[in-house]
């Protein structure tokens, strides 16, 4: 099952997807309420759902890429609240981010040297799937943001003046959503782009904090219970209609080095992250970045990324903040 939300000029709405149709949903504003119920009564997502759906029909085609005055959001968010949604994401759990962070952070002198990076993901190749019950070693963590952060689909994702770079990072994105009693519930996954700047982080490991700390997006549609053995994709990148840089991708637990469940202790792990209402979005890692194959995205170039079984593709345009980098100043409360 596969779940959009939307919004015109007067009222937003939740619909389920039913190619080439979206079935809007009775008194659904929010998969965030629609969540909440479902927790709350004791039954599943899904069940929800199947019970709200209406006889109003859209035409996804006119939404997704036309005139339509509806227009995509993000597939999850708390609406009015953006503070009570915390973005954060898993590095080094994919052979191929491994790959791409070695490459960066190795030194000229010695390629072949294993760095901070490598170590980590050996860590996690040894130790990050655990048995049933256990528990593996804690993968890299980073935050991103809150809501502020995330942008819908088709919106652009920025490259701030103070920043050196920006690219895409096409990865799935896992959504949970706080009960009141502090339990964490997965209620689905979609297609993300988690937007970094490797230029920054590339000068030195200790930077990806900051290189994070950029816009990100999400959706089109929030997928409840994927399969998440083996999921292929693929990450373009288009420049004046002309794909510069294309390439398959695989996500899932059997390309990764850390089982879901372990990552999710991890994360779930620290009190502060089970605060009841919170909602959680949490980037599962990339397979490879065009930054590693010298690719540098302009103002105007169209990230795409798909995955199979996950809906339409994200696409996001690049908007390059080309003015000067201003002061930020602290003023003193005396």
């Amino acid at each position: 099952m596969r779940l959009v939300q939307l919004a015109n000029s007067a009222q937003r709405r939740v619909a389920l997807v039913d190619e080439p149709h979206l079935v809007l949903l009775e008194n659904a504003a929010s998969i965030y309420d629609l969540a909440q119920s479902a927790i709350s009564n004791g039954g599943s997502l899904t069940a929800t759902v199947e019970a709200l759906r209406s006889a109003e029909r859209l035409v996804y085609d006119d939404i997704y890429a036309g005139p339509s005055p509806w227009k995509l959001l993000t597939p999850i968010d708390v609406p009015g609240d953006p503070q009570k949604v915390l973005v954060s994401g898993t590095g080094l759990t994919h052979l191929g981010s491994a790959r791409e962070r070695q490459a960066m952070h190795a030194t000229p002198q010695d390629e072949a040297a294993m760095t901070d990076s490598m170590r980590i993901f050996e860590w996690g190749r040894k130790e990050g799937r655990p048995a049933p019950g256990q528990i593996g070693i804690a993968p890299e963590w980073f935050y991103k943001g809150d809501g502020f952060a995330i942008q819908p689909p088709f919106a652009p994702l920025h490259i701030p003046a103070f920043a050196e770079d920006g690219g895409e990072e096409g990865e799935v994105a896992a959504i949970y959503l706080i009960a009141g009693d502090g339990t964490p519930w997965r209620i689905g996954m979609a297609i993300g782009n988690e937007f970094s700047d490797h230029v920054f982080e590339r000068r030195n490991y200790l930077n990806l904090a900051g290189s994070k700390l950029r816009t990100c997006s999400l959706g089109p549609e929030l997928v409840l219970s994927p399969p998440f053995h083996d999921v292929a994709g693929t990450v373009r990148i288009t420049r004046a209609e002309e794909t510069v840089w294309q390439k398959n991708i695989r996500t899932g637990e059997d390309n990764m080095c850390h089982s879901l469940q372990n990552l999710e202790h991890h994360h779930f792990k620290f009190p502060n992250h089970r605060q009841p209402g919170m909602v959680h979005i949490h980037f599962l890692g990339a397979d490879a970045l065009s930054f590693g194959e010298k690719i540098r995205l302009r103002d105007g170039d169209l990230m795409e990324v798909a995955f199979d079984g996950f809906g339409r593709p994200l696409r996001n345009p690049v908007a390059v903040d080309s003015a000067a980098p201003r002061l930020v100043t602290a003023r003193p409360l005396n």
